[in-house]
Order: C-alpha cells, then structure tokens, then sequence
C-alpha cells in the first residue's frame, strides 16, 4: 500500500458503531486505527448476544469484518485504552485529527443495594459476565467466568436484556432438569420451540420437572418497560399502542418460557446467611406523572439462593477521561464531542447507553458525518491529497484541513506496526478472524441454522 499525506483518526471499539464510523472515514480516504480490546472486534455481538441468535450474529459479524476490511484500516487487537495505551498521549502526542470512544458499555451498573457488592460471586452475579458465560462456557479452555445456575433465581432488572438473562435462567435450569429425567435437548431447538412445547412433545408437563422458575423484578410498571421505541411528542393514541406492544413482548416471553414477573419493586435491602447472599428485601412503588414513588412499610422478603442485576450498563471508567455521574463527559449528544477535548468523540453506547444495534449505527453514522464535515472538511483525505502535491491553491487547501505529511503519516503506522506485533497480529484481518474465531456450539452439536 502506497502512503500519502493524509489525515489519520484513531477509534477505540470496533464493533457495530466503531467499525460503521471507521468504514465511512477510510471511504472517504482517511486513515484509520481502530483499536480493540478484545481479540476480535465484535463487542457484544460476541459476548452480549445471548448465542441462540445465531443468523444476527453471523450477519453482524459478517458487516464488521467487510468494515473493517478495507486496506485505509489498520486492526490492532487486544490493545486497551488506559492499559496498553494511554488516553493522554494517544490524544496529544500521536497525531491523530480525531480519536474516537466507541468502546461500548462493559460495565454493570451497580445494584442500588447498601453492600451488596461484597457478594458478587457470592449468590450476586451481574449480568455482562454471566451472558459471557452462557455465550461461551461450551468452548475447550474457557476460563473467564465461572457460574452456577440455580432455580429460583432473583432478576433485577426491566429492559430486554433482563428477559434474555430470565430466558438463559430457565432454559439453563429446564434443560438440567429433563437431563435428570433422561430427556436430552439443545439449548437452540428449546429457546425456538419455547418451553412448554418441548415438554409437550416429550410427554410431559412442567410440573413434572419440579422446577420454582426465576422472577424478574421491575421498579415501575410492565407497561413501562424498555421493549419498544416510544417517538418523541407521542400522541396518546401512540403512547397507549407502545404500551400494549410492551406489555405483549413482555407477556410472550413469560408464555414461552415460563418465568415470573413482578412489577412495581425496587430492591431495598439484602438478606445475607454467612458470607453468602440469600435473597433480597423489596419496597413497592407507583409510578406517579413518570416517576418511581416509594410506598412506605410496603417492604417483604424473597429469599433465593441467586440474584442476577440486569439494570443496564455504563463504560468503564478510563484514567484521562472526563466523566459527568457514570458516563463519559459528553455535553452534547449530537456532535459526540467529549467535555475539554476539542479532537476527542464518542458515538454508540459511550453515548446512548443502548445496546440495540441499529441505535448504534445511526449514532455512529451522526457523529462521523460530523467529524467528516467539521473536523477533516469532507473528503479531505490521503487519496484526494496526494493530486493536490504540484497546485499552489490545493496546497493551501491542505493547510487548512491539516492533512499529516508522510513522514508523519509513517510514524503513527511505525507505532501501529509496534502494538500489532505486541498482539500477535502480523496484519492479515481476514485470517485473524478465522483463526481467533471461537467454536460455535450450534457447530459442536450439529444444529442446523435453518431450523
């Protein structure tokens, strides 16, 4: 690959957001590092996508690795900002136009409960590491998590990502369950078909397998709950469609696989039994002109030997980065523009605090037309640069959008080349991929896809 002069943006996370965002500066001839501080660039496409939904996985995986593949792109793995490099110097000292955060959101937000961190691993998961279990605990050598699923689990939580971690807890413990009766079943054919027909077709009933089931626990109404988009300004026809279409997923996912809900609690309190967690104290609530009221001496007690939080996710804090409350310090949603840095953006969950795809995507493709537009002056890039070298004027257009001469465009690829060697990556994107590609439990077991 010939280098020019050209501009050079870093992104941090190379999942659906970073990988849209480096896509569009490389198609418009900017240089791009995408840092990644996982193996491979998935996010929680990987490790967040509970793993029955085989076909959206390998679509999503397939849009990255076409993304990510284009020769303005240079890939370095397991490299982790405020780790392996740090925020300051990345920002100051490299050379970068624009350095990007959409390294997503990894961490739990802490369940509002006095002390109850002292229990994690101790009856108290939370839910980023343990679909990180379910997604890989199949594969030979996996050592990250190690995690019992109990029956009777607590769930605290109200958005879709606590139903999967509801569904994960059924099907985990239903499938243990028919296993003790000598019934084998996949996980994929049991989320499919959903619980109460695959006992149907075996010949038995639920109660057979004498089983307490999971509950989730919600703060405010099912009515509530983040399942569907709700348009700005709704009308109260809109708002009261949203609602029925919430309550309806809602009601669905407990018909087919079986748990409990209860709406209208908050946790409180803990109930400890040595050095174990053993359940939770709730206080009821009402929702009143949209906020969460507590309904005094309303508190009772549910004892469960595992309690799951599931109440969303926030980024890991960095040391450099400026946060406001959890998040990262960014005022202004629409530009992405972090507070105090005038070349530094963040984009997908940093921002929106959503793990829905397609959310990230589009705020993805917000902040770069942005950065486009105001920080490289549109297709200011290496290509259009290097036939710009013999014209006084296009000289002086260069100036002002700052393009890197080569030599400084080699020195930034040096310091790349230097981590990629540290990672093991020899450069080769497509072969990395397929060979860091874990084992898929559907291929394991011989379930068809087209099921």
């Amino acid at each position: 690959m010939k280098i020019h002069r050209g501009n050079f943006a870093a992104i941090f996370g190379g999942a659906c957001a970073g990988s849209e965002a480096a896509s569009r500066l490389a198609h418009c001839g900017v240089y791009v590092a995408v840092f990644e501080q996982h193996t491979l660039p998935y996010g929680k496409i990987e490790d967040g996508l509970p793993k029955w939904h085989i076909k959206l996985r390998d679509k999503e995986e397939s849009k990255i690795d076409e993304r990510l593949s284009h020769p303005n792109i240079f890939f370095i793995p397991n490299t982790r900002l405020g780790r392996d490099v740090e925020f300051e110097d990345v920002v100051r000292n490299w050379g970068f136009g624009a350095v990007i955060l959409a390294n997503g959101a990894w961490r739990d937000r802490p369940l509002p409960v006095p002390g109850i961190d002292d229990y994690v691993e101790k009856g108290l998961y939370y839910q980023n590491p343990f679909v990180d279990w379910f997604n890989h605990y199949h594969e030979p050598g996996y050592t990250r998590h190690h995690y019992e699923v109990q029956d009777g689990a607590i769930v605290v939580g109200g958005g879709l990502a606590s139903i999967d971690v509801a569904k994960i807890l059924m099907l985990e413990t239903t499938q243990r369950a028919l296993a003790e009766k000598g019934c084998q079943t996949d996980i994929f054919t049991l989320e499919h078909q959903g619980i109460p027909k695959t006992l149907e077709t075996l010949g038995l009933s639920f109660s057979d397998l004498g089983l307490r089931r999971c509950t989730l626990f919600y703060r405010r109404r099912s009515e509530d709950m983040p399942l569907s988009y709700i348009y700005p300004d709704p009308t109260p026809e809109d708002l009261e469609k949203a609602h029925r279409v919430r309550q309806k997923i809602l009601s669905n996912a407990q018909q087919k696989y079986l748990f409990h809900f209860q709406e209208c609690c908050k946790p409180v309190e803990k109930i400890t039994v040595g050095e174990r967690l053993a359940g939770l104290v709730f206080q009821r609530t009402r929702v009143e002109n949209g906020r969460v009221v507590s309904v005094p001496g309303s508190e009772f007690a549910v004892r469960s030997p595992l309690v799951i939080s599931s109440i969303g996710s926030i980024p890991e804090p960095i040391p450099g980065i400026p946060t406001s409350g959890e998040l990262f310090n960014i005022p202004d949603e629409d530009t992405g523009r972090l507070a105090g840095y005038p070349n530094v953006y963040g984009l997908g969950n940093v921002v929106t605090g959503k793990g829905n795809i397609r959310d990230s995507e589009l705020h993805a493709r917000k902040i770069v037309h942005y950065i486009i537009e105001n920080v490289f002056h549109c297709h200011a890039g290496a290509i259009e640069a290097d036939r710009m070298e013999d014209d006084p004027a296009a000289q002086a257009e260069v100036e002002r959008k700052g393009l890197l001469d080569e030599g400084r465009v080699q020195v930034i690829l040096k310091r790349i080349a230097n981590l990629q060697r540290k990672a093991g990556f020899d450069g080769n994107y497509q072969k990395w991929v397929e060979t860091h590609r874990p084992p898929r439990l559907e291929n394991l077991i011989g379930y068809s896809k087209e099921k």
